[in-house]
This record gives C-alpha cells, structure tokens and sequence, in this order.
C-alpha cells in the first residue's frame, strides 16, 4: 500500500470504495476505553497509508464509521468498523499494513469489501463468554436459574447523568453454564456463562448480568469475572447469530467467479 508522495491521493476527493473491518481487543487492551481504540485506529491508519476519505467541514476528519463497541473492561473477538477510502485498495494490503502498525492487543481479522446496504442493520444481538474464577458451575447454574425464572430483573448502573435502572432479564435471549476445562490446573476449574444478549437501549452489559445475578442469588465471584464478546450478527428465530460480513465476502466470490467465467468464455 506504499506509495511516493506524487501520488498521494486526493483526501477532499468523494469515496470510491467502503471497506468493512472485524477486529480483536484482546489482553491488558481490554482495559482501553473506546474513545482511546478509535485513537489508535485513525493514527494507524495514517500510518498504513490508507488513502482516506475526509469528512467535510472546518475540522475534517477520517471517514470511519464505529458499530457498535464493547464495553471498557470486556475483551472482544468480533468489533467492526468501516471506512470509506479515495483510491482503491485491496483487503489483504489493508488488513496486513495495519496489523503492523496497531498496538498489540488490537487486531485486524478481516476485511471486505462493502456491499450496498447498512451493517448495522445486520447486528441485533451479541453473544458473549463470562468467565467466572472462583464460583463452582453448580453455584453458577443455580444463580442463572434462578436469573431466568423471573419476569422482570432491574439493576441500576451508574451513568453521566445518575444512576438508571436497566432490567437486564428481557434482553437475554439464550444462556448456557459450562464448566471450565484446565489441564495445567485441574483443581481451579470455575463456571463460565455463555449467552446471546439482544440488543437494547441502554445496552445490557456483562456487568449488568452479573449484578442481575448478585441481585436474584447473591452470587458474589471473589475476583472479578472476565468477559468476551464472541460474535455479533442478526438472531433467527432458531437462536443464532448471522455473520454480518457474509454477504460482502459472498458477493467477492461471486464477482471472481463471474469474472473467472467471462474469462473462460473469451477463450473459447
């Protein structure tokens, strides 16, 4: 994606391709507010020399468009942004200059090409991984049992603008409680919460389950619990979570392939 400086393109020129990226926030990066991630991004952009789009205005900025962002304190296997770019570039180029240039933690796991349409609205739903060190499965079970039989479970979080209360019981749209595997510690196994959680306005966190939990079962973990978000996508009525970038990478293949069939036909 290296380029000399005549042939720098033109940031004030319109967008001639959309990208969408699924990255990682994995380790002590977890820790990192979302404000501080989005830094990150836009200097390592610059530093890739993505050929950004800008915004108009006094104060243009990179064309970069957030969806969605896990918590600070959570780590994550499937945040997405997009970003609109003035030349062409190609997703392997885009996905290896940032990786080289982002700090450890934050990592680039795809790119495609955007399709028509808004990625948001092919997220209503995340699914999440809580780890639990220090409470037993059967205790976890049972406070999660206890969590789905009722109707109704507010929990107040603290806001900018004071406390509110969120009852997080309605938005849980599937949950299972498994036991931790360990082979180098086979005596500290602990329970772990897998979960899809739809989305809501305030968003339900996993701080938010965890207090519901504390809240209908006193369940108190003696260190805090680690939370990952898995994957994002659109809920079927079967409980599971679409790919968002399915069709962008579909519609890649099927533009090789046609273009693989075009070719085949000049030759004949």
């Amino acid at each position: 994606m290296t380029r000399r400086s005549t042939d720098a393109a033109n940031p004030s020129a319109p967008p001639v391709q959309r990208l969408r990226l699924r990255y990682a926030k994995r380790g002590p990066l977890r820790f990192t507010s979302h404000r501080d991630v989005a830094r990150a991004f836009e200097r390592a952009l610059r530093r890739a020399g993505v050929p950004m789009a800008l915004s108009q205005g006094f104060s243009p900025r990179p064309k970069v468009s957030w969806i969605g962002a896990a918590p600070t304190g959570a780590a994550s296997e499937a945040e997405y942004l997009e970003i609109a770019v003035v030349r062409e570039i190609a997703v392997v180029d885009l996905v290896r200059d940032l990786d080289a240039v982002l700090p450890p933690g934050l990592d680039v796991l795809e790119a495609v090409i955007a399709t028509p349409g808004s990625l948001a609205d092919r997220i209503d739903a995340s699914a999440w991984r809580i780890e639990v060190p220090g409470v037993g499965v059967d205790d976890l079970r049972t406070a999660v049992d206890a969590l789905l039989a009722a109707e109704s479970v507010p929990v107040n979080r603290l806001t900018k603008d004071g406390e509110r209360s969120i009852d997080v019981r309605p938005v849980l749209a599937a949950v299972e409680v498994r036991d931790s595997v360990s082979v180098s510690a086979p005596d500290h196994r602990y329970g772990i919460l897998d979960m899809v959680v739809r989305q809501s306005t305030p968003a339900v966190r996993p701080d938010d389950v965890m207090n519901a939990l504390r809240v209908v079962a006193a369940l108190e973990p003696p260190v805090p619990a680690k939370a990952t978000r898995m994957a994002q996508g659109r809920l079927d009525n079967d409980g599971v979570l679409s790919d968002p970038l399915a069709p962008d990478r579909a519609a890649a293949v099927g533009q090789v392939h046609g273009e693989q069939e075009t070719a085949r036909r000049d030759v004949d």
